[in-house]
C-alpha cells in the first residue's frame, strides 16, 4: 500500500514539509510505502474547461499534472499539503487540483484523502475545508484526525514546537493507515468499491 503526499509549498522543506513529513514517518512505521511530491516553483496553469483530457486521459499542458495522474493507479492513498494564503491554499495547489481533479472522479474513487494546511495564525479551518471539497466530490473518503489538520509557524523550526499540531499528523496517519488496510481486508473478503449509477448532470437553467 501507498500514500502519495503532494506538498503545494513553495518551499521544498518549508512549513508544510514539515508537516508532511510528521504524517510520512507515521505512515512508513505502519507499514505503508509513501512518496512526497513537491510542486515547485515553476507557474502551474488553470484548468480552461477544454475538455480534451476527458478524451486523451491526460492533460494538453504537459507539466507536473500529468506526472501526478501517472502516479495514481499505483497510489492507495493522497494528502495534499499547503500553506495558508489569505485563508486558502496555495496558488499552485489549487490550479494543480483543479486540473488533476477534473474529469477523474472515476480515478480516485475510492481512495482514502486528506487535506494538511501550515499556517503563521488563521484561515487554517477555511483553506482545510477548500481542500476538502475535491474529496468530497469524487467519491473519496476523507481522513480525518483529532482535530483539523493544521500546524502553526512561521518555519519549520517553529513547527515542530507545535506539539498539539505533530499529534495531529501523527493521528492522521495512523488513521490513513488503518482505513487503508481495512479496505485491503474488506477487497480480500469479496467485498468491492459500489457500482455507481450513471452521473445526472443538471443546471438550474430552464
Amino acid at each position: 500500500m501507498k500514500v502519495l503526499l503532494v506538498n503545494g509549498g513553495p518551499h521544498e522543506h518549508g512549513c508544510t514539509y514539515t508537516a508532511l513529513k510528521e504524517v510520512e514517518k507515521t505512515l512508513n512505521n505502519e507499514g505503508i510505502d509513501t512518496e512526497i511530491m513537491w510542486l515547485g516553483n515553476d507557474p502551474v496553469a488553470g484548468c480552461i474547461g477544454c475538455g480534451s483530457c476527458l478524451q486523451s486521459k491526460k492533460c494538453f499542458r504537459n507539466d507536473i499534472v500529468n506526472e501526478f495522474l501517472a502516479k495514481i493507479p499505483e497510489t492507495d492513498g493522497f494528502i495534499f499539503g499547503s500553506p495558508v494564503h489569505f485563508a486558502g491554499a496555495s496558488g499552485v495547489l489549487t490550479s494543480f487540483m483543479d486540473r488533476a481533479f477534473y474529469g477523474r472522479g472515476g480515478l480516485v474513487a475510492g481512495k482514502p484523502a486528506a487535506a494538511v494546511v501550515s499556517c503563521r495564525r488563521g484561515g487554517a479551518s477555511a483553506a482545510f475545508d477548500q481542500i476538502n471539497k475535491y474529496f468530497a466530490m469524487c467519491n473519496m473518503p476523507i481522513v480525518p484526525s483529532q482535530y483539523w489538520n493544521q500546524v502553526h509557524g512561521t518555519n519549520p523550526e517553529e513547527v515542530l514546537r507545535d506539539e498539539e499540531g505533530m499529534q495531529t499528523m501523527r493521528t492522521l496517519a495512523m488513521n490513513m493507515a488503518w482505513l487503508l488496510k481495512c479496505i485491503d481486508a474488506g477487497r480480500k473478503a469479496g467485498i468491492e468499491k459500489p457500482q455507481y449509477e450513471k452521473k445526472i448532470p443538471t443546471n438550474f437553467i430552464r
